[in-house]
């Protein structure tokens, strides 16, 4: 669900903004705002159960038997896809 705010910015923060999008690392001034609150929301610790539970699921999956570059030839194929 979206649910439409409307915010006012200083010229000053107007303009960084728009320089993000500008810079094409974003594609709207929105998606700028939502990543600040993503940020701000992981660095307040909301994160933080989910971080707990990805570090328990991988001490518990135990030693692995391959190699560092066979874990990163094995991503890199992942994400190409």
């Amino acid at each position: 669900m979206t649910v439409r705010k409307s915010i006012s910015f200083t010229e000053q923060h107007d303009e960084w903004v728009k320089a993000q999008v500008a810079s094409g690392q974003y594609s709207s001034e929105s998606e700028v705002i939502r990543e600040l609150i993503r940020e701000r929301v992981m660095r307040e610790g909301a994160g933080d159960d989910w971080l707990r539970s990805e570090i328990s699921r991988g001490l518990e999956s135990g030693v692995s038997e391959r190699s560092a570059e066979d874990v990163r030839r094995a991503e890199k194929e992942s994400l190409a896809r």
